[in-house]
C-alpha cells in the first residue's frame, strides 16, 4: 500500500489531472469531468477496500462477500468500477464505456444517484473533440488517476476528509478561473464558515440553502453541528452544479441530503403537501440582482411568498430574501433564522424594494447587517453584506469580532451600531451601513518637507530622460479594431536611444496600408512588413516614413500629428476617396458601438442604486 500522502500533495496530483484538458475544452466544461472521475475513483477504493476486509473476514465465500457489499453505501457493479475503466483505456470506444459504467452506478445506486450523472457526456465529440483526440484525453485522464498516490481506500487515509477537502479545493479552484460563473456554484470556505457560525446550526434541527450551488455552505453548516444529527435541504437550478453539489455530499460522508433539482423562485420543489416546507436554519448565497427571477407571476404565487410586495423584475435578491424568510419555522420555540449575503444595492435601492425592506423592519424580522470588503468573491470585485433575519475572505481574528459582535449586539466605535427603529424611521428605512456606522479615519499628517526631496530627486532622474524617451509614431488606418472606425496610433518610447536617434524621432504614417475587404479593414503580412523595415531601418520614404529632428517638432509646439511630418498620398485629395456607403457603414457601426456602451453604462448605475 503506498505511504500515507497529505492534503497539499493529493490537491496538487489532482490539480494536475487538469492538463489533459487545459487548453483543449472549456474550464466551464472540463471540471465536470475531473469531479466526476473523482467521485467514480474514491466510491471504486472504498469498494475494493471492503471487499478486501470481508475477504479476509470470510475467506473464499464470495456469496457472503457480495451480500455484504450489497449493503455498502454506493455499490458498483462487475466491470464498471475504476479499475475495469483502466484496464480498456486502450479502446476505441473509451467514452463510451465510461457512459455505461456511470449508467451501471447510477442504476445500483437510484436512490441515492438518480440522475446525478445524467449531464455529463464521455463520449461527447463537441466537448471533447474528435475519437482519436477524445481517447487520449480520457486515457490520459484515467491514468492522471491511476497515479498510486491516489489511492483513496478508507484504511489508507484513516477516516480524515482527504477526498472532501480534495473535492472542494477542486471546485475552488474551477470557480477562480470561471470569472462571473464562479459565484453561480462557488462560496469561498471562509464566508461560508462564518455564516454557519452566525446561524450556530444546532444538533436535530433542518438547515436549507434554496441557491445550494455545488453545496459548500450546506456542508459548512452541517459541520457547525458537531453531530451527524441534522437534516440538509437544498435547491439548485443548474442541472450540472446540482450533481456536483450532490457528489459534493457524499463525499463529505453528508447522509441522506435532499437536494432538488428545481427553479427555487419559479417552481420550488421542497414542499410537504402543498405547503412550502419550513427549516429551523435558511441560508444562501444567491445570485445577485438576477434579471428575469418570475416577477410577472409572483402577485399569484401560490405560496403567498410575495404578499410584502413584488421586488423589480430585473433585481430578484428581495426575491429570494423573502422566499427563504417565508421557509423558515413560525413557532419561536423552533428559532427560524436566515442568513443571505447580498450586493449592498439591496440596503437602499428604493422602490419596491424599499417598500419591502421598511415591512422587514417593521416586523422586526431584521436582526444583523454586515458589510464585508470587496474581492471576497470571484467573478465580481464589489463589497457585499450579510442580512441575518430572525423569527424570534477573512482571517479569524476577523471572524471571532464578528461573532462576538453580533453576539453581543455591542455598539462599537468605527465598527458597529445597535440602532433602533426611530433611528432607521428618521433615516427613511435606508440600511447603508454608513448612516450608523462612521468609519472614516483621518489621514495621518503628511511630512510636506520629505515629498517635497522626494518630488525634486524624481525630478532629476527624470530629466536625464524625459526630453529625448519617444522613438517612433507610427499611424494606423481606420476600421482596423472592432467598433471603432476610427485611425489608431502607436508610440514607441525607449529610455536609452541609440546614438544615431538621439534627438530625433520616427514618424511611419501608414493609415493608407490597409485593404478594405466588406467594409473592414485588416493589415496584410506585406503592410506589416512595410511597417517593419521603415522601423529597422530608419530611413525617410516619401510619403510613408521620415527621421524628424526635436527641433522641428518643437517649431510645431511639440505636436506629434503625423501628418505635420509624413503626408500621405491622397494627402491634397489627388488619392481615392472613400465611397460614400462605406462612410455611411462607418457611422452605423459606431452609433451602435455608442448605443451598447451607454447600454451597459445605465445597467451600470443601476445596480449602484442610481438612476441613469
Amino acid at each position: 500500500m503506498p505511504p500515507h500522502i497529505s492534503q497539499d500533495e493529493i490537491n496538487a496530483i489532482l490539480w494536475k489531472a487538469c492538463d489533459t484538458f487545459r487548453g483543449t475544452v472549456d474550464p466551464a466544461e472540463y471540471k465536470n469531468y475531473i469531479l466526476v472521475m473523482l467521485f467514480v475513483k474514491y466510491v471504486s477504493d472504498v469498494w475494493w477496500d471492503h471487499y478486501d476486509e470481508y475477504r479476509q473476514r470470510y475467506g473464499e465465500n464470495e456469496d457472503r462477500i457480495r451480500r455484504r457489499l450489497g449493503r455498502e453505501r454506493f455499490v458498483i457493479p462487475d466491470g464498471a468500477d475504476f479499475y475495469a475503466l483502466y484496464d480498456q483505456r486502450n479502446a476505441p470506444n473509451l467514452g463510451e464505456i465510461i457512459n455505461m459504467a456511470l449508467d451501471a452506478i447510477e442504476e445500483a445506486n437510484r436512490e441515492k444517484l438518480d440522475g446525478v450523472f445524467r449531464n455529463i457526456d464521455f463520449h461527447s465529440e463537441a466537448a471533447l473533440g474528435r475519437p482519436t483526440e477524445r481517447n487520449e484525453r480520457l486515457r490520459n485522464l484515467l491514468g492522471d488517476f491511476h497515479d498510486p498516490r491516489l489511492d483513496m481506500r478508507p484504511s489508507r487515509i484513516n477516516g480524515l476528509d482527504i477526498i472532501g477537502n480534495a473535492y472542494e479545493y477542486l471546485i475552488g479552484r474551477f470557480a477562480a478561473g470561471a470569472g462571473k460563473k464562479a459565484g453561480e456554484f462557488y462560496t469561498p470556505p471562509e464566508v461560508s464558515r462564518l455564516l454557519a457560525q452566525l446561524l450556530d446550526p444546532q444538533p436535530g434541527e433542518r438547515i436549507c440553502d434554496p441557491a445550494c450551488g455545488s453545496g459548500s455552505l450546506l456542508i459548512k453548516c452541517a459541520e457547525e453541528v458537531g453531530s451527524n444529527d441534522y437534516a440538509l435541504y437544498g435547491q439548485e437550478s443548474n442541472g450540472s452544479t446540482w450533481a456536483l453539489a450532490m457528489m459534493n455530499m457524499f463525499l463529505h460522508e453528508v447522509n441522506q441530503p435532499r437536494i432538488e433539482w428545481c427553479d427555487t423562485l419559479k417552481n420550488p420543489q421542497l414542499l410537504e403537501g402543498d405547503h412550502l416546507m419550513r427549516f429551523n436554519v435558511v441560508v444562501a448565497n444567491p445570485p445577485f440582482s438576477l434579471d428575469k427571477w418570475g416577477a410577472e407571476a409572483a402577485g399569484s404565487d401560490p405560496y403567498d411568498r410575495f404578499h410584502r410586495g413584488v421586488p423589480p423584475r430585473s433585481k430578484g435578491d428581495y426575491a429570494f430574501i423573502t422566499h427563504m424568510i417565508e421557509t423558515t419555522y413560525l413557532e419561536p420555540s423552533q428559532d427560524g433564522r436566515v442568513a443571505v449575503i447580498t450586493p449592498h444595492g439591496v440596503l437602499f435601492r428604493g422602490g419596491a424594494e424599499g417598500k419591502i425592506r421598511r415591512q422587514l423592519i417593521e416586523e422586526n424580522l431584521l436582526d444583523a447587517v454586515i458589510g464585508l470588503g470587496p474581492n471576497l468573491f470571484f467573478g465580481t470585485g464589489i463589497p457585499v453584506a450579510i442580512l441575518v433575519f430572525k423569527r424570534n475572505r477573512l482571517r479569524a481574528q476577523d471572524l471571532a469580532r464578528i461573532l462576538e459582535t453580533v453576539r453581543a449586539r455591542a455598539t462599537v466605535d468605527k465598527y458597529s451600531h445597535l440602532a433602533d427603529f426611530e433611528e432607521i424611521e428618521e433615516n427613511d428605512f435606508n440600511l447603508n451601513i454608513p448612516r450608523y456606522v462612521d468609519t472614516f479615519e483621518p489621514e495621518p499628517p503628511v511630512d510636506m518637507a520629505a515629498v517635497g526631496r522626494e518630488i525634486a530627486d524624481l525630478k532629476a532622474q527624470l530629466a536625464e530622460v524625459e526630453d529625448d524617451v519617444v522613438e517612433c509614431v507610427l499611424g494606423l488606418g481606420p476600421n482596423l479594431f472592432y467598433n471603432s472606425p476610427m485611425e489608431a496610433c502607436v508610440v514607441v518610447c525607449r529610455m536609452n536611444k541609440p546614438p544615431a536617434q538621439r534627438g530625433k524621432i520616427l514618424f511611419i504614417n501608414a493609415i493608407n496600408a490597409i485593404i478594405r475587404e466588406r467594409a473592414e479593414s485588416r493589415l496584410t503580412d506585406k503592410h506589416q512588413q512595410k511597417i517593419l523595415d521603415a522601423y529597422h531601418d530608419l530611413a525617410d520614404n516619401e510619403h510613408f516614413s521620415r527621421m524628424v529632428d526635436i527641433d522641428e517638432i518643437a517649431g510645431n509646439n511639440y505636436s506629434l500629428n503625423i501628418a505635420l511630418y509624413v503626408r500621405p498620398e491622397d494627402a491634397n485629395n489627388n488619392g481615392p476617396q472613400k465611397p460614400l456607403h462605406e462612410v455611411i457603414a462607418d457611422w452605423q457601426r459606431s452609433s451602435i458601438a455608442l448605443r451598447a456602451s451607454m447600454d451597459e453604462l445605465f445597467a451600470t448605475l443601476e445596480e449602484a442604486g442610481l438612476d441613469a
